[in-house]
């Protein structure tokens, strides 16, 4: 009842530090994820990186399998060569023909040439240049594929673009994966929340 006795407890008084204690349910999580994968479909050759490791930012963490592009390079390389040389061929036959269009033109004023052959000249001219333009053309979309072909191995590289930790390897060398799927996820341990 109310008027029975009270438990009371008794302790010596002692100096100590106290130490702080966090109770609570909840989920910590990264403010800054970032989610690594190929910019083309294609397979995983490697991976060089487990969860739980620190990389560093410009760090390969893995690479894709070229499959053919390392071909399509070399023979893109001699797709640019050969619009070299029609470059330096038609550059000689644009030469060729504006000499002689100057020489028959030349020769027109004295009267020691028709003006049909003058003017065939002239016409033969016109072709060497509109050839040489082409040729130019040509190499210029050449190069461009090339340039494009190189870019594209060099996105073969799966790199950190950041300094984090690995959170996530969700895809193992072997997997096919699209272009954008994640393969291995980074965080930023200094921005847990």
């Amino acid at each position: 009842g109310p008027l029975a006795p009270v438990d009371v407890t008794v302790t010596t008084v002692e100096n100590r530090t106290i130490t702080p204690a966090l109770f609570g349910i909840g989920t910590i999580e990264a403010r800054y994820t970032y989610k690594i994968g190929p910019t083309a479909a294609g397979r995983v050759r490697q991976l060089g990186v487990q969860v739980g490791d620190q990389v560093k930012t410009g760090q390969v963490i893995g690479e894709m399998d070229p499959v053919d592009l390392d071909e399509r390079i070399r023979a893109q390389e001699a797709v640019v060569k050969g619009a070299e040389a029609q470059v330096r061929e038609t550059q000689a036959s644009q030469a060729y023909a504006q000499k002689q269009a100057w020489r028959y033109e030349q020769l027109l004023k004295v009267h020691a040439t028709s003006e049909e052959s003058a003017v065939t000249y002239q016409y033969e001219l016109q072709v060497a240049e509109a050839s040489l333009n082409s040729a130019r053309e040509e190499l210029v979309r050449a190069r461009a594929d090339r340039e494009g072909l190189i870019a594209q191995r060099s996105n073969l590289n799966l790199v950190a673009p950041v300094d984090g930790l690995v959170a996530a390897r969700d895809i193992e060398p072997g997997t096919t994966v699209v272009a954008g799927q994640t393969v291995v996820e980074l965080i930023d341990p200094e921005s847990l929340w």
